[in-house]
């Protein structure tokens, strides 16, 4: 492996070290106090400089993440609130939500509140708000390389409802500055499904500055509003209390990896000790399944946040998806996969 600028094999490391995760690995904890006591994290650390937490009883989604130590991420004052106090009523989801580095949207529903055929879909889904299962966590050597490891099953059922599946499994190895997230989703039921998907990406400070720019894919842009300026969608603003949030449609290129990404670049990321230097996050996936990419930009006062949201929708809800005859059905034991990776430069 390479790591600190040098290349080890897996017995020159361990002799170096009387455990490996003093150099890092995965450790288990519970929060224990206010909205978020009873709350499990999976806190992993690459020793790279990468650092990320896994929250299974949210979906099995990414909480905070940090690069040399400065938060990469945007985390909602809600913290990572305990499932028990999620509400599925209208925009209750907000009130748990925990931002940080990735929501998953779904499984049947994402985007605004609707109602379709009498069944009434909150905000964004149910899967950021529903435990995970059969979770492992496991570092695991491949040769001179440990991977770091994270899976598990994220379920949305009802009676006479949808059965929808989630296989999840996040990996990133030590020595590097990357984390892969593998999902497969599967109608486990017997009738036709709606799903909806949506990678809510959240982006904050001091990642995002006024110096931050962000480079996207294609050059089609479209503001969902038709009030809002298209003006300054790649930019980057100081806090404001008075911004209203903006919401744009990316059109994806068709590539020949079949991949986009989003890239954004900080010219002076804080290393620590008064030191910055040059620091590009890059967001990518295949386009295969996530065909569409939403920008929810809201450098406000206190939701000061850049979300990139990889989607097979968009976000006016399923209603508005179903009229427009994009909503996409799943028939039983039917599959769709779904690959990103986010890495650091």
């Amino acid at each position: 492996m390479l790591l600190h600028g040098k290349r080890y094999t897996r017995r020159e490391i361990e002799a170096r070290v009387g455990r490996i995760e003093q150099i890092g690995g995965i450790r288990k904890m519970t929060l224990a106090e206010g909205n978020e006591s009873g709350t499990s994290i999976l806190a992993v650390r690459t020793g790279a400089g990468l650092a990320y937490d896994v929250t299974p009883d949210k979906g099995l989604d990414i909480s905070a993440a940090s690069f040399a130590g400065e938060s990469l991420t945007w985390q909602s004052a809600n913290g990572d609130a305990h499932p028990s106090y999620y509400d599925d009523h209208g925009t209750g989801w907000l009130r748990t939500a925990a931002g940080g580095l990735f929501m998953s949207c779904g499984l049947i529903s994402a985007g605004s509140p609707s109602t379709v055929d009498g069944v009434a879909y909150g905000q964004h889904g149910r899967a950021h708000h529903t435990p995970a299962k059969q979770v492992a966590a496991e570092a695991v050597w491949v040769g001179d390389e440990l991977e770091l490891r994270v899976r598990g099953v994220v379920e949305e059922t009802s009676i006479f409802g949808g059965h929808l599946r989630l296989r999840r499994e996040i990996r990133s190895r030590l020595g590097e500055n990357a984390i892969e997230i593998r999902d497969e989703v599967e109608n486990a039921g017997f009738r036709p499904c709606p799903h909806m998907m949506l990678y809510h990406f959240n982006f904050g400070y001091p990642l995002l500055t006024e110096a931050t720019r962000i480079a996207f894919p294609g050059s089609r842009v479209t503001p969902r509003d038709p009030n809002v300026p298209l003006d300054g969608y790649d930019r980057w603003e100081a806090p404001s209390p008075e911004y209203e949030e903006r919401v744009y449609y990316h059109e994806l290129p068709k590539t020949a990896d079949g991949r986009a990404e989003v890239a954004l670049h900080q010219p002076q990321f804080p290393l620590g000790a008064g030191r910055s230097a040059p620091v590009t996050v890059r967001l990518a996936w295949k386009t295969d399944t996530l065909a569409r990419l939403v920008q929810w930009k809201m450098p406000g006062a206190g939701v000061h946040a850049l979300g990139i949201e990889p989607a097979n929708c968009g976000v006016e809800g399923m209603a508005v998806e179903r009229e427009r005859g994009t909503l996409r059905l799943m028939e039983p034991g039917e599959t769709a996969r779904y690959e990103l990776k986010l890495s650091i430069e």
